[in-house]
C-alpha cells in the first residue's frame, strides 16, 4: 500500500469548557478535552470504558467553539491525530497525543438547530506549546 491516512471521527461529550488563547502572532486556538463512551455486555455484565480525547481548534473555528461550546455539550469532531513533544519544567521530554480538528459540528443546540465550524486554513505548526 503506497500511502497514508491520518483521519479522526469522534462524537462525545465536552468535559470543560474550551480554553482560547493567541499565539504570539495572534492566531486564536482553543483546547478542549472530549469523552466518548463505550460499553459492552447486558445486564449485571454490563462494562463501560471512557477515553478523553484532547482536542486543538485554530482560527475562526477556535473562537466559534470558545463561543458556543460548553462542558457536557454533544459535538461531533472531525480531524487528525498529532503527537507533540515538549520539555517539563524539570527538563524531561514530555509527549501529548491530541485531535487537531479540522471540522466540529453541535449536535444538540438549545434553538434546535445544528450549526458546524469548517477550517479556513491549515494549523499551523508550533511544537513550543505544551499542553
Amino acid at each position: 500500500m503506497a500511502g497514508s491516512l491520518n483521519k479522526v471521527m469522534i462524537i462525545g461529550r465536552l468535559g470543560k469548557d474550551p480554553e482560547l488563547r493567541y499565539t504570539p502572532g495572534g492566531q486564536p486556538v482553543a483546547n478542549f478535552s472530549v469523552a466518548t463512551t463505550e460499553s459492552w455486555g447486558g445486564g449485571q455484565d454490563k462494562q463501560e470504558r471512557t477515553e478523553w480525547h484532547n482536542i486543538v481548534l485554530w482560527g475562526k473555528q477556535a473562537e466559534t467553539a470558545n463561543t458556543y461550546l460548553k462542558k457536557g455539550r454533544l459535538v461531533y469532531i472531525e480531524g487528525r491525530l498529532q503527537t507533540r513533544k515538549w520539555q517539563a519544567k524539570d527538563g524531561s521530554d514530555r509527549y501529548t497525543t491530541e485531535i487537531v480538528a479540522t471540522r466540529f459540528q453541535f449536535l444538540e443546540s438549545k434553538s434546535g438547530g445544528g450549526e458546524s465550524g469548517h477550517a479556513s486554513a491549515p494549523a499551523p505548526s508550533d511544537g513550543d506549546m505544551p499542553p
